[in-house]
């Protein structure tokens, strides 16, 4: 087991998988291939965010990956997307199907959106989003919720029920080697801190890629989880998917070295 899981756990997005998958009719590349892969390289869960239109993560992979994932006990599924678009069917369904679900990661994108670009707003989500915790926590699933980085929706985020906020990061990656990197360090510190503070626990995401990681973890403190799909699956067209989990798991253990 790599030291990372002692600290924060690496979950690989495989959404960028299915889109390319999606441009032909072949079945390739797979997309339990690649879960396989990375689950074997260390990757300590697997995330998917499937869309209403399926124009990369369809059902079916949802589905397969929940079956892979029953071999791989000790790793998590996570699943995002919008809990008022498809997200609660397919949890129900996963559950119906007795398949394992660790965490559902509300998201507030809309259906045609390119890619997810802001967090939640309190308190004008809040009254919507508490039952929807309930339900998904009664399916037995961990609640992280999609974030901006302000400190003082951390408390909110923690009234509604949440366990955890996914931390959104890339104003950070944006800043990262310019002036302003500093400052937006300081702030995902201090938002994360907020979060700690407020009983939450803090995962982290988008952008976030081998060169900008290690920096990330080392400013803020308590990050259980960073999801990373994009930069990784990229990395892995030219070094392979072994390899380039392992080289994101570097990344982790030399925070925390």
């Amino acid at each position: 087991m790599s030291s990372s899981s002692k600290h924060t756990a690496l979950s690989v997005n495989l959404n960028k998988v299915a889109l390319v998958r999606n441009t032909r009719h072949l079945g390739i590349p797979s997309v339990t291939r690649a879960a396989t892969l990375c689950l074997q390289a260390g990757a300590r869960g697997i995330t998917v965010h499937p869309r209403p239109d399926e124009r990369h993560i369809r059902l079916h992979d949802v589905l397969d990956l929940a079956e892979l994932m029953l071999s791989w006990p000790d790793r998590e599924f996570n699943i995002e997307g919008n809990p008022f678009h498809n997200l609660m069917a397919i949890a129900a369904d996963l559950r119906a199907r007795g398949l394992p679900l660790h965490q559902l990661t509300f998201v507030p994108d809309s259906e045609g959106q390119f890619t997810s670009d802001q967090g939640w707003r309190f308190p004008e989500d809040a009254q919507r989003l508490a039952p929807l915790v309930v339900q998904a926590q009664a399916l037995g699933a961990r609640v992280s919720l999609f974030m901006d980085a302000e400190v003082s929706a951390m408390p909110a985020a923690k009234a509604v029920g949440a366990d955890r906020v996914e931390l959104y990061t890339e104003p950070y990656a944006a800043a990262w080697g310019t002036p302003g990197q500093a400052e937006q360090l300081a702030r995902f510190r201090a938002a994360a801190q907020a979060a700690l503070d407020a009983g939450l626990g803090v995962n982290a995401g988008h952008d976030l890629n081998r060169d900008n990681l290690t920096a990330f973890l080392r400013a803020v403190p308590g990050v259980s989880e960073v999801s990373i799909g994009h930069a990784l699956i990229a990395d892995a067209l030219e070094q392979g998917y072994m390899a380039t989990v392992a080289a994101y798991i570097g990344c982790i253990d030399e925070a925390f070295a």
